[in-house]
């Protein structure tokens, strides 16, 4: 508990068992997302193949929030990820239930939250060669999202809806569609998009009417971590080793680690989408920040290289233009000397296994030994300045 209620930026639903088929169209059945039994087992098809993003997406039961805290941290005890995740739980009502987070917030001492997707995050690579099946898929999910979450519920929780970018039209009528519908946040994932024979920029030009338009609405663009794809980074070194929820090899998590986030905002900054639309805010969400040093060293270096490539400086559109969640493992002190302590943000990641125990630990933890101002404005202040709203 902290004695004054806190804004936290990454918060978490697990979502119910008809998100993506309540309002799928069924023309789009066998091509997008759909339950099926197997070995006595509900699983997931998505695209007609099995999906093995989370090991039980029914989240019944489900891991304790924090589970991974000390596994995080070094892990002491020497665990596999299997024994660290400890014993499962029955899906408590406020990981569905908005009115029973409220009262859970409250508890909590969390003023107001973005929530996120659980599995979300994971469908748009298992849909990257069917972009239509994907549009209609994020279309049906936020659909869902706005019923049991809602974009605005009393102020306090602020469902983020989820823009595919595999069909850039779509993309922008989808951003449209859930601007007028009153979201604040919306998100992407970060990672170049796949299109037929290889991959684009999302900072292409074909992609602009989606970015002019969240500039226009003031929009923040949040990248949360997810399935980014750069598990075809680990194919060219171990074929054959397909990622599970449950076991990442060694070498992926040395490669890959930060690497799709840092390789989005430096493709954000070369392919100058901030000169085109200078108004736009993107976050980065769940990506830790322990990246951000040497991107700026090399976004310097770049600059340096390229004399009048940039019209400004990389580096201070960076600082300008992006605003980031820390993981708690990260040492927050050392980033306000590279980003400024006005574009640090708190995200706990509750109730997730590999987040805090409790929200508020993100304070108490990673924030320990910062001067109360600058607790306030990464706990609070710049959150709500960034979102342009208030906490009741």
């Amino acid at each position: 508990m902290t004695d004054q209620p806190f804004f936290d930026f990454d918060n978490h639903y697990y979502e119910a068992p008809d998100a993506f088929t309540r309002y799928q169209d069924r023309a789009f059945r066998s091509r997008g997302v759909r339950w099926a039994e197997i070995d006595g087992r509900k699983r997931l098809l998505v695209g007609g193949t099995l999906n093995s993003y989370v090991a039980n997406p029914t989240f019944d039961p489900v891991a304790k929030p924090g589970s991974l805290f000390d596994w995080y941290r070094g892990n002491p005890h020497q665990q596999s990820i299997v024994e660290a995740f400890g014993e499962l739980e029955p899906l408590p009502a406020e990981y569905h239930d908005r009115d029973a987070r409220l009262a859970v917030m409250d508890t909590q001492g969390v003023g107001a939250t973005l929530m996120f997707p659980t599995l979300g995050v994971g469908i748009e690579e298992a849909l990257r060669h069917d972009s239509e099946a994907a549009a209609a898929a994020f279309t049906a999910f936020n659909r869902w999202l706005a019923d049991d979450w809602g974009y605005n519920y009393q102020g306090r929780i602020y469902a983020v809806p989820y823009i595919q970018m595999l069909d850039p039209d779509a993309a922008a009528a989808e951003l449209q569609r859930v601007i007028d519908l009153g979201a604040i946040a919306v998100n992407i994932r970060n990672a170049p998009v796949p299109v037929p024979g290889g991959y684009r920029s999302p900072f292409d030009p074909v992609y602009d009417k989606v970015w002019g338009l969240a500039a226009e609405a003031g929009i923040v663009v949040a990248t949360h971590a997810g399935n980014d794809g750069y598990d075809a980074l680990i194919q060219m070194w171990e074929p054959g080793g397909a990622e599970s929820s449950l076991f990442r090899s060694p070498l992926r998590g040395v490669v890959t680690k930060a690497r799709a986030v840092s390789d989005f905002y430096a493709a954000a900054l070369c392919h100058k989408v901030f000169e085109r639309f200078p108004t736009l805010r993107l976050a980065s969400v769940e990506n830790g920040a322990s990246w951000i040093p040497e991107l700026l060293h090399r976004l310097d270096d770049a600059a340096n290289r390229n004399p009048g490539f940039f019209a400004e400086h990389p580096v201070e559109v960076f600082r300008r233009q992006v605003w980031v969640t820390p993981f708690w493992e990260d040492d927050v002190s050392g980033l306000v000397d590279h980003v400024g302590v006005d574009r640090l943000l708190l995200g706990s990641d509750w109730p997730h296994a590999e987040g805090t125990r409790v929200p508020a630990e993100f304070i108490t933890e990673t924030l320990a030994g910062l001067d109360a101002a600058t607790i306030e404005r990464i706990s609070t202040n710049n959150a709500l300045e960034l979102l342009g709203v208030s906490m009741p």
